[in-house]
């Protein structure tokens, strides 16, 4: 069994009945006038993962010095006997060198049998007035349900630590048909952002203009682990240029040219090393060295070539986040390329 002492969770700040989370925060504000209470959004931490509470804390820490909230971090151990504990802390910021901008938390610890207690205990303290981005990491399992996803405005998932991702967004369409606003965020899509800009960046260039259409060859190269970013790379090359998926590797263009595709794990790649895209002697490619911050740009037609620098998309998950929530959008290319990306799997 977890050890799940006091003293263990005490970088939850103070430890608080649940009937008494609403008085405890406000009497957490009457004590600094210094402070200003500052929210945007409810974002909704959930793990499944031992001692996630206090990682997802320290994350939370860093994201509201770019992202004002009220943070609500859930982690759950099926495995214990029922119980129900709630944690408040503020996270505050100076704001140009003055004022304390704070953002509250509150940290619940579920254990045992939780469907219910899990979702009425959220429901009970989100803030009514504003929006709920919901981060769930890890698989998804039974306590993500229709009526849980019909109160969520942005729901921010992570494929690649999925054992069945098929199921996984099966699981979520389900879940979503009466939430028809609701907008899924994988981060294995966000981890190849740049690499998406890079790309269609290169194509403003005449010389790699001239093999669109043309193109027979792709490669995509990638750390294990990462293969979903990668899949969705090569599902979204395909939705773009309107090629016909032949099977897992093949595709054809609207000229009817064959394009043989080749995604392959690298110990030493990047999370996504190269994308490369081929047609006779021309190659237009956005490469990364594993641990460099910047992507290489490069087109080669003989003795023609020229490169740039981009920067790269982050690894953390939570620098991940970050970008999502300042960026907002629907994430419809998302849903566009989501189908072939099942397709290819």
């Amino acid at each position: 069994m977890t050890n799940t002492s006091t003293e263990e969770y005490a970088g939850l700040g103070m430890e608080v009945k649940v009937s008494e989370i609403d008085r405890e925060l406000r009497k957490l504000w009457e004590q600094d006038e210094a402070r200003t209470n500052a929210s945007l959004m409810n974002l909704v931490v959930y793990t499944e993962k031992p001692g996630g509470l206090l990682e997802n804390s320290s994350i939370i820490n860093e994201l509201t010095r770019e992202n004002a909230c009220r943070a609500i971090l859930v982690e759950i151990a099926r495995d214990e006997e029922a119980s129900l504990r709630a944690w408040i802390t503020a996270h505050c910021h100076l704001s140009h060198g003055k004022k304390s901008i704070c953002c509250e938390q509150i940290s619940f610890r579920l254990t045992g049998r939780v469907t219910g207690r899990f979702r009425n205990t959220v429901f009970a303290h989100l803030n009514s007035d504003l929006p709920l981005v919901f981060w769930w990491q890890g698989e998804l399992s039974d306590v993500f349900t229709e009526r849980l996803a019909s109160v969520m405005d942005r729901l921010i998932v992570d494929s690649s630590k999925w054992k069945d991702v098929p199921a996984g967004f099966t699981r979520i369409h389900e879940a979503v048909e009466g939430n028809t606003t609701l907008v899924v965020q994988d981060l294995a899509w966000t981890r190849c952002w740049q690499y998406r800009v890079g790309i269609a960046g290169l194509f403003d260039d005449a010389v790699a203009r001239t093999i669109i259409g043309k193109i027979d060859s792709v490669r995509i190269r990638y750390s294990p682990g990462n293969r979903n970013t990668a899949m969705q790379i090569l599902a979204w090359l395909a939705v773009q240029a309107g090629w016909k998926v032949n099977g897992k590797s093949t595709f054809t263009t609207r000229e009817g040219v064959l394009v043989e595709s080749t995604v392959e794990p690298d110990e030493d790649s990047a999370p996504v090393g190269l994308v490369e895209l081929s047609s006779g002697e021309t190659k237009v490619r956005v490469s990364r060295e594993k641990g460099s911050a910047h992507l290489l740009r490069e087109i080669d037609c003989g003795a023609y070539h020229v490169s740039s620098l981009s920067p790269a998309d982050p690894e953390d998950a939570a620098d991940l986040v970050a970008q999502q929530l300042a960026r907002g959008g629907k994430n419809s290319l998302f849903l566009k390329i989501l189908p072939v990306f099942l397709e290819l799997l």
